[in-house]
């Protein structure tokens, strides 16, 4: 029992009167980069020690929201606003560039511009932005779009008096009359439901607060299912059950999630038959449904849960459809009467295939369509339900990404999808599934012309040390001369199994039109290549995403695309621990990097189960508490790793409010390698004293914060034009 508690000890020990001592001022001259002070704290785990200076950083939500703020609230603003400065202060030299580089970001985009309309329950939904307004008008219309526009929610309206603010989760009752919204003010996504009727415009006094924006309405009109946050850890927590003109504290709960490491949500189907709650872990799925015609009744599981066990399910009819990876490691799809759905009732469609990934299956009177992955592409397979003939829709570029969007109707032969290449705008299809064909509904308008005939895009396959074949997708300017005075940025993220696919941005223009390369390393940890690409990027395997990405680098270089001179990483959150990681690892193989909110911290962070996401991430990266997953993390762990040796050019963001990744990860990380590293390069932090993980709201304001690290990237190429 003794070794056993040793073993799971984790303490933290302030040294007092022998405790070393250092400045307790920072820096703060002009051109001289803030020192944070050091305080030693001692983290001990498994007869372990490990030091950390910086641990006083921490601060609770309480600290940071209090109106008169405690010493040390202060001494950590001060240090975070100390280190904007400095930031500010080395990149005023580029302020012309981006201001420059903000204004043609912006300037692509379409003032006036709306999404597709879809029809839903006899009206026509779509949103709008106007020109100078920074945020969506969500509208619709009856019955046809010749009808007459009635605005839902103007949030531009909404928004006047807030730093930030963000609406989502908008649900509608079944008789078109009340609209549910969520809205956060904080950006710590914890959010307040408020309703709305539509058709006075006046709002209801039901208020839902500590929520998160998803929710679903009981076809009696008056019912309304949500989820909670717990208060500590903001993990989703609890399904509730409200009904319209009563208080919240009356609500009852209707499901309660006792495992940390499951988020849950509750929607309703797509046939507005069933109210289903879904609870997700990293390798569990579990649902439980309830008819949407009884309010007042229980939710029943849809099958035990008996992880791990991945599957989505789609109502149609009198049955379900089941995507599921049982024995099956990239899925199969399956089905099974809405009446017995326990899994020893399902039966299959689609067999397993280890070459193809299933990722989605879309339902209609004729036909499924199933988004699938193969070889790091994504493809759409359309089968007809009666006859079993199938086809693949076809697309001529050698690297693109395709996916099904809004899809509300059963009764149709047409569906809607996206696609997108590196060089190619987002476009949305509408596929007549009998006859073939493709018409494009809204292809993404860049203002000012873009000519896809103008640029390349490339699929290379970098071999890794262990002898796989890593996919790098690449786009550059035609004319281009392969050569190793190129600049190139090469991005990645490489974990949840989440795939990072080659999307259109007109914002890279920006680069690519002054002589960048832009690659993306489809690392392992997400799924390009399958559910086995994932499992090969995670857990006591987490190093193959760092060994792949600098295999990737050394790669380029190795083949004449760039140069460690010119050659520049970005990534951001998980992909942030990816940046630590591989410049720890191989710093010599960049000349700057950029980490976006980057999860560096691995250790003390994976200990503090009260940290928000903590506790549901153990299966992604293990638990700490465990020696065996401690000493692998602790090997790798950005932070407890940096050393004595010389770093690329930095530049780390995070957000003050941030809950996923708390901003004293990417503060002590910059602290600590500003007293370890050994060259002269620029180490910058920004911190938006106002945001969080996702940074600023609104539609245009976010390019300020890219234009400054394109900007940084620019500078360094001597580029200032």
């Amino acid at each position: 029992m003794k070794k056993l508690l040793l073993l799971l000890l984790y303490s933290i020990s302030i040294l007092s009167a022998c405790q070393k001592t250092y400045p307790t001022e920072m820096q703060t001259k002009e051109n001289t980069p803030p020192v944070a002070e050091k305080k030693d704290s001692l983290l001990e785990a498994h007869g372990n020690t490990r030091v950390d200076p910086y641990f006083w950083m921490r601060l609770t939500d309480q600290q940071k929201t209090a109106v008169d703020p405690d010493i040390q609230t202060r001494k950590v603003v001060q240090y975070l606003e100390n280190e904007n400065n400095y930031t500010n202060e080395v990149m005023k030299s580029t302020n012309n560039l981006q201001t420059k580089l903000f204004n043609e970001m912006t300037g692509r985009i379409p003032k006036d511009d709306s999404s597709v309309p879809y029809l839903k329950n006899d009206y026509w939904y779509y949103t709008r932005f106007e020109e100078g307004q920074e945020y969506p008008i969500y509208c619709r219309k009856k019955d046809s779009l010749n009808s007459k526009e009635s605005i839902m929610l103007n949030v531009n309206q909404l928004a006047e008096r807030y730093d930030y603010y963000a609406v989502g989760g908008l649900r509608i009752s079944q008789d078109n009359k009340i609209l549910a919204y969520a809205i956060d003010t904080l950006s710590r996504r914890v959010y307040t439901y408020k309703f709305l009727n539509l058709e006075t415009g006046k709002h209801l006094e039901d208020k839902i607060n500590n929520t998160e924006p998803g929710g679903a309405w009981s076809n009696d009109n008056l019912t309304f299912y949500y989820t909670t946050k717990n208060d500590i850890t903001l993990l989703s927590e609890k399904i509730w059950r409200h009904k319209l003109k009563t208080d919240q504290e009356d609500d009852v709960m209707m499901y309660h999630e006792k495992d940390p490491s499951f988020y849950i949500s509750v929607k309703k189907s797509k046939s507005d038959e069933y109210i289903v709650i879904s609870c997700r872990s990293t390798l569990t799925t579990d649902y439980h449904i309830l008819s949407a015609h009884e309010p007042r009744g229980s939710f029943r599981r849809f099958t035990p849960r008996n992880g791990p066990h991945e599957y989505s399910i789609e109502h149609f009819r009198d049955k379900f459809y089941i995507l599921t990876n049982w024995e099956s490691q990239n899925f199969k799809l399956m089905e099974t009467s809405q009446e017995t759905t326990d899994l020893e009732n399902w039966s299959t469609l689609i067999p397993h295939n280890p070459d193809t990934l299933l990722s989605s299956v879309q339902v209609f009177n004729e036909h499924l369509v199933i988004a699938q992955r193969s070889n790091a592409l994504t493809s759409l397979k359309v089968i007809h339900q009666k006859t079993g003939n199938y086809h693949e829709v076809s697309f001529d570029e050698p690297v693109y990404i395709v996916y099904p969007t809004t899809n509300t109707e059963f009764n149709t032969t047409k569906l809607r999808f996206r696609y997108s290449s590196l060089t190619t705008p987002s476009t949305i299809f509408e596929y007549e599934m009998n006859e073939r064909s493709k018409k494009i509904l809204k292809e993404t308008q860049v203002i000012g012309g873009h000519k896809p005939s103008r640029y390349k895009t490339e699929r290379l396959f970098a071999k890794g040390r262990d002898g796989v074949f890593i996919p790098i997708s690449l786009v550059y300017k035609k004319g281009l001369i392969k050569n190793k005075q190129n600049p190139l940025l090469l991005y990645a993220y490489g974990s949840y199994g989440n795939s990072t696919d080659p999307w259109f941005s007109s914002i890279r223009l920006s680069l690519l039109d002054r002589g960048f390369i832009y690659a993306i390393a489809h690392v392992r940890g997400g799924q390009e290549m399958g559910r086995k690409w994932y499992e090969e990027g995670r857990l006591f395997k987490k190093k193959n995403t760092f060994y792949d990405f600098i295999d990737c680098a050394a790669f380029l270089s190795k083949k004449g695309y760039t140069s460690a001179s010119h050659l520049y990483a970005q990534g951001g959150s998980a992909g942030g621990l990816l940046m630590g990681a591989v410049i720890n690892m191989a710093p010599e193989l960049f000349n700057g990097v950029i980490a976006a909110v980057p999860f560096v911290d691995v250790i003390s962070t994976m200990m503090d189960e009260s940290i928000p996401l903590t506790s549901a991430e153990f299966n992604e990266w293990g638990n700490p508490k465990n020696f065996e997953s401690y000493e692998y993390m602790n090997s790798y762990s950005p932070y407890d790793q940096v050393s004595a040796q010389d770093y690329p050019n930095l530049l780390v963001t995070t957000g003050y409010f941030d809950s996923q990744v708390q901003y004293w990860e990417p503060a002590k990380w910059v602290a600590k390698l500003r007293a370890h590293k050994t060259d002269e390069n620029l180490l910058l932090l920004q911190t938006n004293m106002a945001a969080g993980h996702g940074g600023v709201s609104g539609r245009y304001r976010k390019y300020e914060n890219i234009a400054m690290q394109y900007a940084f990237l620019l500078s360094l190429e001597n580029v200032n034009e």
